[in-house]
């Protein structure tokens, strides 16, 4: 195709239906094949997110017609088939898939096996007037590269670049090429489902969107003193009682019990297989968070025996840190949790499992004869690092399963376990602190990350638990701290996003908190640093979220300070 000169963004200033894409519910935009005119900012203005690395623009343009297959061969051939079904929704046709060989008017799909010009979710996307080409080194790569496709053609305002003809003939798109690949590997959000439960279908919506942003990584935080929503065949208790609990704090007066039982309320393990394998379909790994030491009361309130002083128990009906947590000491104790873990490793395939290790009062500990005991035993110091003992026994058991141990930042304060990796949450030191010691990190502090945080101080907005994170401090976020040494920086992993869920009683309220910023945070963890600019962001956001509004997601609508960039 006859390109112009290479542009680099960088220089432009509630049940879903259960398909491979989300993109296919809102209309085509109807406009005379004419209105491709547009220059090229528009063209990287039209609402692609996040924000591409490289992208050079043509004069002529490709028809998506009434002929044109999606084809691809062997390993490609997966990912050609989603392509055409999430196309065919959007057009309101079937788009034909192929195992080719491609023609004139197709859409092709090629693996390059060993191609060192992009990542492993790398993509190179070209169109011109002959057909559509996506390469790429993985599935993942062809993935994404049909993510932004799907958005070309998916415009939803008036004067984007994918356009359908009022002749019928189909839809046209401008020629170009487009070159990109993520800057960090961990781009990721938090759902809450302990606090207040999530339906197992909005767990699948989260996943598309989070596939249309192309963010990989959703944590669930499965446990925690309100409740247990994990099913653990060994201890059905866990479920029985820690699923459930008296009565929740009340909307507007969080220290008073709205008097209403709550549960039980839990994922069974065949259901998260199926999300396992619903996320992976999209690229998307499914990161289990089972809570230990502390947040462990729910699990207490079914099985005292594995606290310090032995109960009785119920499970917390109040937010906040409760003092009860599992007895360090305790052999059996130890192994209760080994064995929950040796559950979840069954169900969630993922590199990481999350045991949180944050807020874990060691008063009780103190206590306790057995922790004492085995501080002495162990030659301990004090109980810090009676918790990096304990986690050190979690991380073997998971090394000798092949997998890896995450934690937060609290995990370093005793020392950290050989292979831990780190979640930075108490701004940005222990990240820091963590990747110049070699370990990996994620990036995940409260100043930037913390998404249940309010977004706006208008008299409107929802309760939240406090704080407050405009859009453009979000989008303003850097991962990789400038006092980290140069040689350290690839240990920041990425960054993730976390929707507490004490606010939250609704999947609606989860969609209010979680975007736009979600998308501001994907733009974070995926495009070039220099490329960023807010004011570009925000012009192309206006047009993305129509695609929001067609996915019945309840986001919360752009104010003047958000425009503006300015926080209040």
């Amino acid at each position: 195709m006859k390109l112009r000169q290479s542009t680099t963004i960088a220089q432009v200033t509630m049940k879903p239906k259960l398909l491979l894409s989300v993109f296919a519910l809102l209309p085509m935009t109807t406009l005379e094949a004419s209105s491709l005119s547009v220059a090229d900012d528009e063209v990287l203005r039209a609402g692609l997110m996040p924000r591409p690395a490289h992208v050079r623009v043509g004069d002529d343009t490709f028809q998506l017609g009434s002929n044109t297959r999606v084809i691809g061969t062997g390993a490609a051939a997966a990912e050609a088939a989603k392509l055409a079904e999430a196309l065919s929704i959007v057009l309101g046709r079937p788009i034909p898939v192929s195992i080719g060989p491609a023609d004139k008017g197709d859409i092709e799909l090629v693996l390059v096996q060993g191609d060192s010009s992009t990542s492993s979710e790398g993509y190179q996307l070209s169109i011109d007037r002959n057909g559509v080409r996506i390469r790429a080194a993985t599935p993942a790569g062809l993935f994404y590269g049909g993510i932004t496709l799907r958005q070309l053609v998916w415009p939803g305002v008036r004067d984007l670049v994918g356009v359908a003809d009022t002749r019928g003939k189909g839809v046209f798109i401008r020629a170009m090429e487009i070159t990109d690949t993520p800057r960090f590997s961990w781009r990721g959000l938090l759902v809450d489902p302990a606090r207040h439960f999530l339906p197992f279908d909005f767990l699948k919506k989260m996943v598309d969107l989070m596939a249309l942003h192309k963010l990989n990584t959703l944590q669930i935080h499965l446990t925690d003193d309100q409740g247990w929503r994990f099913e653990v065949k060994k201890y059905p208790r866990l479920t029985e009682i820690g699923s459930r609990r008296a009565e929740s704090p009340k909307r507007g007066a969080p220290n008073t019990g709205d008097g209403v039982p709550y549960g039980p309320f839990f994922y069974t393990q065949a259901e998260m297989r199926e999300l396992v394998d619903y996320a992976r379909a999209r690229h998307v790994t499914i990161v289990p968070e089972i809570e230990m030491p502390g947040h462990f009361l729910a699990a207490l309130a079914a099985y005292p025996e594995f606290s310090c002083t032995g109960g009785p128990f119920h499970v917390h009906t109040r937010w906040g840190v409760h003092s009860d947590i599992l007895c360090a000491g305790n052999e059996a104790a130890v192994g209760f949790a080994r064995d929950v873990l040796g559950e979840v490793i069954e169900v969630f395939p993922s590199e990481f499992i999350h045991i949180g290790g944050d807020e874990a009062p060691r008063e009780r500990w103190k206590a306790c004869p057995k922790c004492q005991a085995r501080i002495q035993k162990e030659g301990l110091k004090n109980e810090a690092q009676l918790q990096t003992w304990f986690n050190g026994q979690i991380e073997q058991f998971l090394a000798s399963r092949g997998r890896r141990l995450i934690g937060w930042d609290e995990i370093l304060e005793g020392g950290l376990t050989p292979g831990a990796a780190v979640m930075s949450w108490r701004g940005i030191r222990g990240g820091i602190a963590a990747a110049e010691a070699g370990h990996d990190v994620v990036m995940s502090p409260t100043s930037h990350c913390y998404l249940d945080y309010a977004q706006g101080k208008g008299p409107l907005e929802p309760e939240s638990i406090g704080g407050f994170i405009p859009l453009a401090k979000v989008y303003s976020f850097e991962p990789v701290p400038s006092e980290l040494p140069a040689e350290k920086h690839r240990h920041v992993l990425g960054v993730q996003g976390n929707l507490w869920g004490e606010f939250m009683w609704s999947p609606q309220d989860v969609e209010y908190f979680a975007f736009p910023r979600a998308v501001a945070l994907a733009e974070v963890a995926w495009s070039p640093v220099q490329s960023r600019n807010y004011s570009e962001f925000i012009g192309r956001l206006d047009r993305h979220l129509k695609r929001l509004e067609g996915l019945n997601v309840n986001y919360r609508k752009l104010d003047q300070y958000d425009r503006s960039g300015e926080i209040q």
